[in-house]
């Protein structure tokens, strides 16, 4: 059951097991948007002519039938189909006869699978942008929350100066800022409309390729044929980076979760059914979560190595390299979301140690503070630097420690500026369709 079968071809088994290979599993969830991208198509041809209004109408509502099976979970892929788009023609034509022969008329499967991609991608990346919201908006809280909390600051992993959880949390609150600059810049690559391409050029068929654009919610098309072909591979390669960028943030915020709630640290604990324990040592409470984020979330900024591995040098024109693209970028993008799932419960139920620099080992954090006092009394920041630096050589440093911090500028522990950073995070989510 292919859409290219002529009466005297046939395919060995092997080469269709091979060139089909893990298609129709990625298929089933462009399912849903191959429909979609097929009843603009139908409608246009239509109203083009192309099709009498009555056949496309009829095509257009056993669509919306096959659509609606689809949404409540009663669709698969036959074994005899080829891919998603063999299915729902065939499935079309059995269910309403000559009408569903003609809704093929001036477009390709290669078209199909463009727009369907640039749908799911589109989908897919909107989905993105609210995990990372949500986790953003409880960074900020728990920022906001902890902003009097002091803990040490590292530089070279060695103790540098004083910071607070307030400043830490916010760190990474304002990283997804960032982040979110990477996932509009693929949301707007995907929300271009590649329908009516062809095999990548065009069709004499009088198509209305801004109609289609109109009716499946894009923000432009894809001008040019090829181009709306070559934007294959290209709109998963940029929707791979923006999802590596999300995940580079989570993969480090793991890292220091593992760290900070390391005994030799003692910053954050989390309540026992949210960590594990050892087979032999009984005390342990292991960072398995964040472990297992850290390393999926490193696997998942490979993925625009691997396509770029995958699509590098390829000439214009449709190759079948692009079918792999979806099984490198898909899971990734399940790999995401369940990060960021797991990152919020986990974060959600932290708990922080109070009272963290009254340790004595945290005495030099200060060392800045008595060089900025110095400083304020009207010594020179040199001689000052000088000073104190021969006070912790001889071992006669002294610093009281429960004097107030007074970090007054944009970005310390004194202010956070997170109302800014949540106004910046609302410039460019506004900035989606």
């Amino acid at each position: 059951m292919k859409l290219w079968s002529k009466e005297k071809t046939s395919t060995a088994a092997q080469i269709e097991q091979f060139t089909v290979g893990r298609d129709r599993e990625f298929d089933l969830l462009m399912a849903g948007f191959d429909v979609q991208g097929s009843i603009a198509h139908v409608t246009m041809l239509g109203e083009q002519g192309l099709m009498s209004a009555a056949n496309a109408a009829e095509a257009v509502a056993g669509l919306q039938t096959i659509l609606q099976e689809i949404k409540e979970g009663n669709f698969s892929i036959d074994d005899d189909a080829e891919d998603i788009h063999s299915q729902i023609e065939f499935m079309l034509t059995k269910r309403i006869g000559e009408a569903g022969k003609m809704i093929h008329t001036g477009r390709s499967r290669n078209d199909q699978v463009a727009v369907d991609i640039k749908l799911f991608l589109r989908s897919a990346i909107t989905a993105v942008k609210a995990d990372t919201l949500d986790l953003f908006e409880l960074l900020i809280n728990k920022s906001n929350e902890h902003r009097d909390t002091l803990i040490p600051g590292y530089t070279h992993l060695q103790i540098a100066m004083p910071s607070s959880i307030g400043l830490w949390l916010g760190a990474y609150a304002e990283s997804l800022v960032d982040d979110m600059e990477f996932l509009l810049a693929a949301y707007q690559v995907a929300n271009k409309n590649p329908l009516g391409s062809g095999a990548g050029y065009g069709s004499s068929f009088p198509l209305n390729r801004k109609r289609t654009t109109e009716l499946l919610g894009f923000s432009d098309l894809n001008y040019n044929s090829v181009y709306a072909q070559m934007s294959r591979g290209k709109t998963e390669k940029l929707t791979a980076m923006a999802i590596a960028a999300v995940a580079a943030t989570l993969s480090r915020l793991a890292m220091d979760c593992c760290l900070y709630m390391n005994q030799n640290f003692g910053f954050i604990f989390f309540p026992d059914e949210l960590t594990t324990g050892s087979s032999i040592m009984p005390h342990k409470k292991n960072p398995d979560v964040f472990e297992l984020i850290r390393g999926k979330c490193n696997r998942i900024q490979a993925t625009p190595n691997e396509l770029t591995l995958l699509i590098n040098n390829l000439p214009s024109g449709y190759h079948r390299d692009m079918q792999l693209t979806k099984e490198i970028l898909f899971p990734a993008l399940d790999e995401l979301h369940a990060c960021i799932s797991m990152m919020k419960l986990m974060i959600s139920a932290m708990q922080v140690k109070s009272e963290i620099l009254q340790d004595e080992k945290y005495r030099y954090l200060f060392s800045v503070e008595k060089v900025n006092e110095l400083v304020n009394q009207g010594l020179p920041f040199r001689d000052a630097y000088a000073q104190v630096g021969n006070l912790i050589d001889q071992g006669k440093f002294e610093f009281d420690t429960s004097k107030a911090l007074h970090h007054t500028h944009e970005g310390s522990i004194g202010n956070l500026c997170n109302h800014e950073i949540r106004i910046a995070m609302e410039r460019v989510n506004n900035k989606f369709s």
